[in-house]
């Protein structure tokens, strides 16, 4: 079953309970294989879940017929709309118990429909789930609770188009619904990008950037969607909040900061204006190997508080650069990237390259430059030739979502987490959370846990680790399984003072985490914030603040 078109001018569909295209997912003989690397899993996959099994309720609610035109209630919209694309959601889905759908889908198509959708909402205690492409992985898009009448999903899909574009001073306003690839789509005849490609480009909007604080591929300098923000426009239940367009400003606080990773909690983010830059037109990418992971990290931290500023500087540690095929020694596998729409990036790879090598690397295997996409993601122009260690982490990278949903259907439960620390902190956390976060994994399960990791942002001062836990679960009990990883995992990352999130949000997942992250006095201000904007309280209920 497959739902929620992928977008203009394509037949493919989305899945309405797994990641991406319906006919990207693994078949049942690729499931298997997929098992087999993990004892203890299933013989057999469990059957992809179909709507029609699903216990779909009539509405709680019917809206006026003023909206009626915006909303429907059909029962394959209403499940898509249900949860994110977490494992979490994957397994409850798989297991028929995706929670609470919700009781309508509203698609409005500006700002004046969701302000009228709002009004409507608070006046009849319905709870508002704001939602763009659905690929949250922290549950920030679904219902839990009973405390409303009924559930509106607010999806801004239809608000999607750039709507202004200065060239002279390289921005555009642009609707929060539109798509990855929607949005670039409309900034390239103008030869300008935004330039912001997590790994669900395809798959989120840009006003879930925005609400979540998402961060992009990039390595260095923009990592996060924070730093492309001149304005945002916000519809609130208490009015529509438009800050002024500005390069800078030192007045005050800054009113984009308050709802900049509110996910949808303050109000529903409608438009926004964002720097742009010109498309790379200079590229080069080279990979280096490690026998040593320690000083592989130290090769990082040296690149990191250099002035080369590579667009990639991933680390693999040897379980993620096996998985991945970009190494099959035992190796960790350093890849680089390089990109410029100004010069060539030959020297500035050379210099990397011999950072790394001069702190026990090895290798040091470089693609050619020209013209094409940046590594590891998808880009419209094609790839710029890369070496076959680059090539092989390139695809795992895109591939590793089906493939996750693969080992899902396998029995197995698989998580991913991500944080960043401070240098001083990061090689003694990386090894806690392989430790800890393992052993946890195994006195959960009974069976042997696989923790890899790979650093995918870094800074001069620290950097981003993002772990994958991989282990055979026990039949109908992988959610709790799920809790109890997720629970060590949080320990973990709070003893040694690291973010319970470094892009993927808070949502309703990483609250404990969060609450013990933010101070107190924030807190305070926070709560006020919730009700002076969302005196109704029907804002996405449980995200950041009760």
């Amino acid at each position: 079953m497959s739902a929620s078109p992928s977008g203009p001018g394509t037949s493919r569909t989305r899945s309405w309970w797994g990641w991406g295209y319906a006919d990207a997912h693994p078949d049942e003989p690729a499931c298997v294989a997929l098992g087999a690397l993990l004892p203890g899993t299933l013989a057999r996959p469990l059957p992809v879940p179909r709507v029609a099994d699903l216990s779909v309720g009539r509405p709680g609610v019917t809206p006026p017929t003023a909206l009626a035109h915006l909303v429907t209630s059909d029962p394959d919209v209403r499940a898509a709309h249900a949860m994110g694309r977490a494992y979490r959601d994957i397994v409850r889905a798989l297991r028929g118990r995706p929670g609470r759908i919700p009781d309508l889908v509203a698609r409005p198509t500006h700002d004046r429909e969701v302000a009228d959708l709002l009004d409507w909402a608070g006046g009849r205690g319905v709870a508002v789930i704001p939602f763009g492409g659905g690929s949250s992985v922290v549950g920030g898009v679904e219902y839990r609770g009973d405390t409303h009448r009924a559930v509106l999903s607010l999806d801004l899909t239809s608000m999607d188009r750039v709507l202004d574009v200065d060239t002279v001073s390289r921005s555009a306003r642009i609707q929060s619904g539109a798509l990855g690839p929607v949005l670039e789509a409309q900034l390239r005849p103008h030869g300008l990008t935004l330039r912001h490609f997590p790994q669900s480009f395809e798959f989120s909007t840009l006003g879930g950037w925005l609400a979540t604080r998402a961060g992009g591929h990039y390595a260095t300098g923009r990592t996060h969607i924070d730093d492309f923000v001149q304005s945002l426009s916000v519809v609130t239940p208490a009015g529509t909040s438009t800050s002024w367009r500005l390069p800078a400003s030192g007045a005050g606080p800054s009113p984009d900061r308050l709802f900049l990773g509110s996910e949808g909690a303050l109000g529903i983010i409608t438009e926004a204006w964002m720097r742009l830059q010109e498309r790379p037109r200079h590229r080069a990418s080279a990979s280096v190997a490690f026998a040593d992971f320690q000083q592989a990290l130290e090769a990082v931290r040296a690149i990191a508080q250099s002035d080369l500023s590579p667009a990639n500087c991933r680390l693999l540690d040897p379980g993620e650069a096996l998985l991945s095929g970009a190494s099959h020694d035992g190796s960790a596998v350093l890849v680089l990237g390089f990109e410029s729409a100004a010069s060539p990036v030959d020297g500035r790879l050379a210099s990397a390259v011999d950072l790394a090598l001069a702190h026990g690397g090895h290798g040091g295997s470089r693609g050619r430059g020209g013209r094409g996409g940046h590594d590891g993601t998808p880009a419209a122009d094609g790839d710029a030739p890369a070496d076959t260690a680059v090539s092989a982490w390139r695809s795992a990278f895109l591939r590793m979502p089906y493939l996750r949903d693969g080992l899902a259907r396998m029995g197995a439960v698989v998580e991913t987490f991500e944080t960043a620390a401070t240098w001083d902190r990061v090689p003694a956390l990386i090894d806690a959370v392989r430790t800890e976060v393992g052993s946890a994994a195994t006195k959960a399960t009974g069976h042997p846990a696989t923790v890899n990791c790979r650093l995918t942002h870094v800074y001069p001062d620290g950097a981003a680790p993002y772990f994958t836990v991989a282990v055979a679960g026990r039949p109908g009990d992988e959610v709790r399984i799920w809790d109890d990883i997720k629970a060590a995992a949080s320990e973990v990352l709070h003893r040694y003072r690291a973010t319970i999130t470094h892009h993927h949000a808070v949502g309703r997942d990483h609250r404990p985490g969060y609450d013990l992250q933010r101070p107190a006095p924030f807190a305070l201000a926070l709560r006020a914030a919730k009700d002076a904007l969302d005196p109704h309280r029907i804002l996405n209920p449980g995200v950041l603040i009760d």
